[in-house]
């Protein structure tokens, strides 16, 4: 919404002009500090309050998820209100209802630029609509208008996404926070130099202001219920960072709770089960839309193949110690890169990357496991403090260079990271482009980490992703993951079908390591005959047929193929597959023909009445998000604590509007002051030009 970004992106401009970031070194302040919290830090409780309830049916492999948000306001005046919030990226958003009063308005879809007109004219209008718009795959802002004194507005939005499968473990996780993102200054500029409008406006929309811890954890709480019915007897349901209640619905269901209630938005939800029976392998589900045929392929590999004797391995682990690991994050990513070096053997080699806006390469090239080696990596991991911006970027390039790019051996590429940056984009560009025999495994830190990126890394670089949230993770985490990457990948995957040929996706098979599915979703005229799956575990070969009239029916299986055509024709962008246009037109026809949220197509609930007087003011105010568990505040922000550390319900004075976090190099105090009274000054000066109408 271009109208209402001006006065962050008049500033951020101003600040590219003033410090002449498209020739700053990596090293450099400037605005992609401001960037990341220009929207400043709440001292206070917002006017509107909102709450959240999540409601999940799991059925067989798939979940569908009503997200219910209540927007209350409580001031005196009309208000709008923005909200920035994750979902599972792989999930498709298909559905969205207000609710005002006795009144319930459907949403539609619509192409994203059409869908935010309407919707800026039903505000100008002093009609209540609901928008929700997507800024990443895994990254939602809700914004809703005219509301009341008074008044809550609610607003429903739903979405299915497939249960994720491990070595017979089945998982569900609902991120409930977004956590801040770094922005790379040198997005921010065009080739020129000048300042790069679409990157700028991106930022604004990824970006939401943090609440002070002063204000406690009451803000936004999250209520969850699960209804579980997989398809078997479910057992050993546990959720690893939430309390739960577990009660039995029937042979095969169970209703799971959280046992407090609701709990703070401050990190994700997870929840998982096995099979009490003998773990299945193979899952088929069907469904017919719109005269054609979907189907949705789970096939596991057999996880329980010899491993054999494993060869050298070339191990390169690469650390974020940026500001936002700060805390808990980098001494579970020390713990977990510690644990790691103990598995070497003589016979390997490895290296250790650690960046945050500047990087270090502990040796010059991989060197081999010997003890004096492992003992001068002990010293140098325990050392590592978190501060510093994230720039990813060129720790990725120097962990993807192979000296020996001809050899036959095992490249593993271990990445720990919280993943929290804005340009997502260009690390998958980077493997594209520079992967070669490396394979990369990311390992997910801390309680919100961005799952977007962590999946979409792992994928490009046909390695896997590990979520590490607390340190108490670190062993069992790292000793499944490394067991993982003993055993022989299922490598040269294949993919046949005999009978009426199938659109499948992924486009690009991956490797798949002990106990890992593959999941295919394919779209055909009909569906009839096999469907082989083919490829090498080690040097023998394996092979699977399944027969398609096996499979169940399922009303979620189209738009889980459109949201995965969606993510390949990202990844064929990325690769320079695709240019921009063909991307953008692509995603903007299965986003219309299939009725799913993407970043080209938009949810729009609108009223045709309008409820604000004439002449009533309204007051725009986006929502604030909690930090999230474990992240250290004043070491992001760069703040002194309280040397009395006053309790949390004692109010801190108010904190500068730019206090700039350590995620770049800090300029001088001095300079950093003014540069928040400057933007201070500016967002004045315009948001009263716009309450006159001088500002178009």
């Amino acid at each position: 919404m271009p109208n209402r970004r001006l006065a962050f992106l008049s500033i951020a401009a101003a600040c590219l002009a003033s410090t002449s970031l498209s020739a700053a070194p990596t090293d450099a302040p400037g605005c992609g500090e401001l960037m990341l919290h220009a929207k400043g830090v709440a001292t206070q409780t917002p006017a509107v309050r909102l709450g959240t309830d999540f409601d999940v049916t799991v059925s067989g492999a798939i979940a569908r998820v009503r997200v219910t948000q209540a927007f209350r306001n409580t001031s005196k005046g009309w208000m709008e209100a923005s909200y920035l919030y994750p979902l599972p990226e792989d999930g498709a958003v298909d559905s969205l209802k207000m609710v005002v009063g006795q009144k319930i308005f459907v949403g539609h879809i619509k192409p994203r630029a059409d869908a935010q007109k309407a919707y800026e004219t039903a505000v100008t209008e002093g009609r209540q609509a609901g928008l929700v718009d997507q800024q990443r795959p895994d990254l939602f802002r809700t914004h809703v208008a005219n509301v009341g004194p008074g008044q809550t507005v609610v607003i429903a939005i739903e979405f299915q996404a497939p249960v994720r499968q491990l070595s017979g473990e089945y998982a569900l996780r609902l991120p409930l926070v977004a956590g801040p993102r770094y922005v790379a200054p040198h997005t921010l500029t065009a080739a020129d130099g000048t300042p790069n409008q679409a990157a700028l406006e991106d930022a604004a929309a990824i970006t939401a202001p943090l609440a002070d811890p002063a204000l406690g954890k009451s803000l936004n709480p999250v209520t969850i219920e699960v209804h579980l019915n997989p398809g078997f007897v479910p057992a050993n349901i546990i959720s690893p960072y939430h309390p739960i209640t577990v009660r039995d619905a029937g042979a095969e269901a169970r209703e799971i709770t959280l046992a407090a209630g609701d709990v703070p938005a401050d990190r994700d939800f997870e929840l998982r089960w096995r099979s009490a029976s003998a773990d299945p392998r193979i899952g088929l589900f069907r469904q017919e839309f719109a005269g054609q045929h979907y189907l949705m392929a789970t096939i596991t590999p057999p996880a329980d193949r010899a491993i054999g004797q494993v060869p050298p391995r070339e191990m390169v682990f690469v650390i974020d110690n940026s500001g936002s690991m700060a805390g808990a994050s980098i001494e579970a990513a020390k713990a977990s890169i510690l644990y790691a070096l103990g598995t070497l053997r003589p016979e390997d080699t490895f290296n250790i990357i650690r960046f945050d806006d500047t990087m270090t390469e502990l040796f010059v090239h991989s060197v081999p496991a010997s003890a004096e080696q492992l003992a001068l990596a002990h010293h140098y991991v325990e050392a590592l403090d978190a501060g510093g911006g994230t720039e990813m970027l060129p720790a990725l390039k120097a962990a993807l260079v192979d000296g020996s790019p001809g050899s036959t051996g095992v490249r593993q590429v271990v990445f720990l990271t919280d993943g929290e940056i804005s340009n997502e984009g260009e690390m998958m560009a980077e493997i594209a482009a520079h992967g070669g025999r490396s394979r990369v495994f990311m390992i997910g830190i801390g309680s919100a980490p961005n799952q977007f990126l962590m999946h979409r890394m792992a994928e490009a670089g046909r390695g896997t992703y590990t979520n590490v949230a607390v340190r108490e993770d670190v062993a069992s985490k790292m000793t499944a993951l490394l067991d993982r990457l003993k055993a022989p990948a299922v490598h040269d995957l294949a993919v046949a079908v005999g009978g009426a040929p199938l659109e499948l996706t992924p486009a690009r098979l991956p490797d798949l390591y002990a106990g890992e599915p593959l999941t295919l979703l394919g779209k055909g005229d009909r569906l009839q005959g096999h469907l082989t799956v083919t490829g090498m575990i080690g040097d023998k070969p394996w092979r699977q047929t399944v027969d398609l009239a096996g499979a169940a029916d399922s009303p979620a299986i189209a738009r889980l193929w459109a949201g995965a055509r969606v993510a390949d024709a990202e990844a064929q962008h990325s690769a320079g597959q695709l240019d921009d246009a063909q991307t953008d037109a692509l995603i903007a026809k299965l986003g219309m023909d299939y009725g799913i949220v993407t970043r080209q197509t938009s949810l729009l609930a609108e009223d045709v009445t309008p409820v604000r007087p004439s002449g009533a003011a309204l007051s725009r105010e986006e929502l604030p998000l909690l930090l999230p568990n474990g992240w250290d505040f004043d070491k992001l922000l760069g703040r002194v604590p309280a040397a009395a550390n006053e309790a949390a319900d004692t109010p801190e004075a108010p904190s500068e509007q730019l206090d700039l976090p350590q995620t770049s190099t800090n300029y001088a105090e001095a300079l950093t002051r003014g540069l928040a009274m400057l933007v201070v000054g500016l967002i004045g000066v315009i948001a009263l030009r716009l309450r006159k109408g001088e500002v178009a």
